[in-house]
């Protein structure tokens, strides 16, 4: 609309330029004269003025009955007094018009405001690539049979085909096959992930090279990918504190601007200056004073840093959250399922001579497949995860509080306990590595060749690799690293020691989760809170910055300022790197949309007339126009920033 009204007001505009007799007079040439050219100037200006210019009075009105005026309200003044005024000049009125300061102040503010929306919308560019990622149809099947359905056809439980190279159109569960997915459009993660039978994939993400069939689990509305959009616009909709104070000072500008017209209109007019010079110094310095880059000084930064985010994987629910980051002092870890995996893994061994760990790790998954219990489940995921390949066992016994026997490949083996390993002959390196796994509250299991050891697992809640990366990142940002856990003390100080954390609250009770944060903050501290359990809500609303796993539960989700779509501890150095540049384009924006004016307005009053320096109303215009365009690419470099710095 606003590339509509420029392009047509610029067109308007030149005839009304050309025929000015003061452009005349100041270039130095005659426009041509003929019946009628008298009127070229008034009846384009009008044209301009309500064509144009009606957007401006509009939304004055509104700023007007929500009694909180703004830049609308200045513009609208500024181009009504040029307007009213040139009217009288052609009722008769002894002065100059100001049809062409009239005409180009119009298309000059048409022109910063179509810049403005496409850089705004250049910034919420993500929401509608987002929206992009979702297919409109899928392939169903029943009872063997495929066809071609609309999305929103799907329900809970149906099994959609999704081919190589396509997107997957909902959230589901794999039922059949095998592949990579490409999930970088949604977590930020570069490198495609190997899918099962049995995991997950999120809608919009796009399927690798096997064919994949998939049980249908959320559609539409409620798929993680209509979340993330939800989240990424309240984001955007959410006030932050430096949005309220540039809203204030926007709004004492524009009493200031009103305040300084009325002054120069006084002033001149006392001094003997004529009216026409007295309206025109008016006119500028409502033009000039127009808040316009003040305003979007603050909301065009936060667009560009929550599309930003949620390109990374960091949605901010409660844009306060993300501008508290960069003051933080500690970050508080939930210690299972987001330091670590949540899940029993293979954390270290040790192997008899003449065995390779990655054949005992093959030997005991095999023996452990048929198992139910979750160090036997930890064990065949290990050696998944190391990609061995894991051969049937046949014979499968589960002997009763101690352990497992099975035949892989004609050899019976044993898997167990401390039970398991009585009267067994033990290596002396296996027996130091059961020692060490014990005081560091690991689960020693033996392999079990005939009547010797040949293998001892150490088995524990596997601390995520990434942990390692962002304690350390943490620590080079000056933060304190805290960890709660329900877990023992002698589990929670294993886990600390590995990560180098600084302080641990073990055995902590779920209730008990926000007074440890409370704790924290009587310190003088500002906290963020890291966790994916519906009992980690109460301390995710209590800090000062709730961070939310995004794999975890849709209350944790709910309660936190900020959801980790990739549920990588690394993200939370990410989020302090993105506050703090977002809080330094914020100020840089903030300074300039306000302190040009502090040279602006008395140069648009006249106060430099003594020295031949006066400014018209369309060069205020331009002066007005450019700092929002400034505003507006200094914002846009924020997306050059590193979040790893």
């Amino acid at each position: 609309m606003f590339r509509d009204k420029f392009w047509l007001s610029l067109l308007l505009t030149l005839p009304v330029v050309y025929w000015s007799e003061h452009i005349q007079h100041l270039l130095g040439y005659e426009a041509p004269s003929f019946a009628g050219s008298s009127w070229i100037e008034p009846v384009l200006g009008t044209v301009v003025f309500f064509y144009g210019g009606m957007v401006f009075l509009k939304s004055a009105w509104g700023e007007f009955k929500d009694k909180l005026p703004g830049m609308m309200t200045l513009i609208s003044l500024a181009i009504t007094v040029a307007f009213v005024f040139s009217v009288a000049v052609e009722l008769g009125f002894d002065a100059s018009p100001l049809w062409w300061e009239l005409a180009t102040l119009v298309t000059i503010m048409l022109l910063g405001h179509w810049i403005e929306m496409r850089s705004i919308a250049s910034a919420e560019g993500a929401l509608k690539e987002l929206a992009k990622l979702l297919p409109d149809k899928a392939t169903r099947i029943v009872e063997g049979e495929r066809e071609e359905v609309s999305v929103d056809q799907l329900s809970p439980d149906d099994r959609v085909l999704v081919r190589p190279g396509e997107r997957m159109p909902v959230d589901g569960t794999i039922a059949e096959g095998e592949s990579t997915v490409n999930e970088a459009m949604i977590t930020g993660e570069s490198e495609p992930v190997r899918k099962h039978q049995g995991d997950e994939v999120i809608a919009g993400t796009i399927n690798g090279e096997g064919s994949l069939r998939v049980r249908v689990s959320q559609t539409g509305e409620d798929t993680k990918l209509s979340g993330i959009m939800r989240l990424v616009a309240e984001a955007q909709d959410s006030k932050s504190r430096s949005q309220v104070l540039a809203d204030r000072a926007a709004r004492w500008l524009t009493a200031v601007a009103i305040g300084a017209a009325l002054i120069t209109l006084v002033v001149w007019l006392l001094v003997g200056a004529s009216i026409n010079f007295t309206v025109v110094r008016v006119v500028t310095v409502l033009v000039i004073a127009c808040p316009h880059a003040l305003g979007l000084a603050v909301p065009l930064v936060v667009a560009i840093s929550t599309s930003m985010g949620a390109a990374s994987g960091l949605l901010v629910r409660d844009r306060r959250g993300l501008e508290e980051a960069r003051n933080l002092d500690a970050v508080i870890f939930d210690k299972t399922g987001t330091l670590t995996l949540g899940e029993f893994r293979v954390v270290s061994m040790r192997v008899a001579e003449g065995l390779s760990e990655d054949e005992a790790l093959r030997i005991a998954a095999s023996v452990e497949a048929e198992s139910e219990h979750p160090i036997a489940r930890g064990i065949v995921e290990s050696a998944r995860e190391r990609g061995l390949e894991v051969p049937d066992a046949r014979d499968f016994q589960n002997i009763t509080g101690k352990g497992v026997v099975a035949t892989v490949d004609g050899r019976t083996y044993r898997m167990g306990g401390p039970g398991m390993v009585e009267g067994v002959e033990m290596p002396e390196a296996l027996r130091k590595a059961a020692v060490e796994a014990g005081e560091n509250a690991r689960t020693a299991i033996y392999l079990i060749d005939g009547e010797r050891a040949v293998a001892l697992f150490a088995v524990a809640d596997a601390i995520r690799e990434e942990s390692f990366e962002a304690v350390k990142a943490l620590h080079d940002r000056g933060i304190e690293v805290a960890m709660l856990t329900g877990d023992s003390r002698a589990v929670a100080d294993a886990v600390a020691r590995e990560l180098g954390i600084d302080r641990v609250f073990a055995q902590v009770l779920p209730e008990d989760k926000a007074d440890k944060v409370k704790e924290l903050q009587s310190q003088g501290k500002t906290v963020a809170m890291v966790g994916d359990g519906v009992n980690d809500a109460p301390a995710l609303a209590t800090a000062d910055v709730g961070v939310a796993i995004g794999a975890g539960t849709d209350v944790a989700v709910e309660a936190g300022h900020i959801v980790l779509v990739r549920s990588d501890p690394r993200d939370i150095p990410r989020i302090v790197a993105l506050s703090k540049a977002t809080r330094r384009k914020m100020v840089q924006n903030l300074w300039w949309a306000a302190g040009y004016n502090i040279v602006a307005l008395p140069l648009a009053a006249g106060a430099a007339y003594a020295w031949g320096i006066l400014l018209s109303p369309a060069v205020g215009a331009v002066l007005m126009s450019a700092s929002t365009i400034i505003v507006a690419l200094n914002a846009q470099l924020l997306r050059r920033g590193d979040l790893e710095g």
